[in-house]
């Protein structure tokens, strides 16, 4: 079976990491997506290593399956062409700045005349409008001013980022689940719109536990290290040779690791009778915890609290993770076919369907690499319009 979104037709203008993990999310449902890339130079992004087979896996782990043709935007004729594809595709993808589109001759008013149903999505850093609209960001600018980094790290420690791009990702997949609304709503309507995302904006919402409990107790959240700020154990503590997590939500939970790790004592314990008790008497129950989780090893805790029920998971690293068989089974570690560089390994989709399964197979293409057939298959222009293209530079 095709995938879910088989049949739809994406234009990207996007690049870098916000713009390309949105319409990468898309290319996995199935749609077919069409980067539009500078002649000459492509994504910045493919000049990220580490490389494989001169090959950027940067680029790749977010370009895959999709298809790649240069266009120089400022060249009358490669206008022309970006104004007939827009009248073939259902969505439109752009991460520039707020104005960079209009000033190029893209912008949604424009684009809205030569497809009234077309789906218009921009990623910004602070959105179309507000008081930063023009400011630049990065991954960092929105995990700062989002809010993220603020409860991020250890008590008492220097600010500390999320160890992998969320304020990016974020957007991207905020993007994405908009994107879909947006094309359901059109069966209905029949009319496109524009969606408008910003990654501080997705910062925000993603820090909602933080955020509320501001709103509720008008108390600034701070770092927790691993910790839960309203349930404890519910944290990564050290073992004998490396770190578990452990969870205990209900009190019957507590008193079973308890039994189970011959600590009964802490039962009667007055300080550690609940988890606003052992909260409020923290600073003793964290080394008196530590002690006890260093008197195993993670996979002796995992035989003993595991068949009790307990929650718990051992602490991996990006080698144990590709290396589990669980993460193997689930197909989250899967091989794309690249036409230089063979066969190369990038993560997988977690959106399993029934039917309508994701195929991840083919890597990422080189800089216009589908242009020639996306111009005569999609345009029906010749060889010959697209040798004048590219003598013209338009291409």
């Amino acid at each position: 079976m095709p995938g879910p979104l088989e049949g739809v037709k994406v234009l990207s203008f996007a690049r870098a990491l916000a713009g390309p993990f949105c319409t990468m999310l898309l290319c996995d449902l199935g749609a077919e997506v069409i980067k539009i890339e500078e002649p000459g130079k492509g994504d910045t992004a493919r000049r990220n290593g580490p490389f494989i087979e001169g090959i950027s896996s940067y680029f790749l782990s977010v370009n895959r399956g999709q298809k790649s043709i240069t266009l120089n935007l400022r060249h009358e004729r490669a206008k022309k062409i970006v104004f007939q594809l827009v009248k073939q595709v259902d969505i439109l993808v752009e991460n520039f700045r707020p104005g960079v589109m209009e000033r190029l001759g893209f912008g949604y008013e424009a684009i809205r005349q030569q497809n009234p149903k077309l789906v218009y999505a921009s990623l910004s850093g602070f959105g179309q409008k507000g008081p930063y609209a023009q400011k630049p960001a990065y991954d960092m600018i929105a995990q700062g001013m989002g809010g993220t980094v603020s409860i991020t790290g250890e008590p008492g420690r220097p600010p500390v980022r999320v160890g992998y791009s969320i304020g990016d990702m974020g957007a991207g997949l905020f993007s994405a689940i908009a994107i879909l609304a947006a094309l359901h709503e059109k069966e209905k309507s029949g009319e496109g719109q524009w969606i408008d995302v910003a990654m501080v904006d997705s910062q925000v919402a993603l820090c909602e536990n933080a955020l509320i409990r501001y709103l509720a107790t008008g108390q600034v959240p701070t770092p927790l290290g691993t910790r839960h700020p309203l349930n404890t154990p519910f944290q990564i503590f050290p073992t004998k040779d490396g770190y578990l997590v452990l969870i205990t939500i209900p009190e019957a939970e507590w008193q079973k690791f308890c039994k189970l790790a011959g600590r009964e004592d802490l039962l009667s314990d007055p300080r550690f009778q609940s988890h606003k008790d052992r909260i409020a008497h923290y600073q003793a129950f964290e080394p008196l915890m530590n002690e006890l989780m260093k008197t195993k090893t993670t996979a002796e805790w995992l035989a003993l609290l595991e068949p009790a029920g307990i929650m718990c998971g051992p602490m991996n690293n990006m080698a144990q993770v590709v290396n589990d068989p669980h993460i193997r089974e689930r197909e989250m570690i899967v091989e794309v076919e690249h036409h230089r560089a063979g066969k190369l390994k990038v993560a997988g989709t977690p959106m399993k369907f029934s039917r309508t399964a994701c195929k991840i197979e083919k890597a990422s293409p080189d800089a216009g690499e589908h242009t020639v057939e996306v111009l005569s298959g999609m345009l029906g222009m010749s060889s010959e319009d697209i040798e004048n293209l590219a003598a013209e530079g338009a291409v």
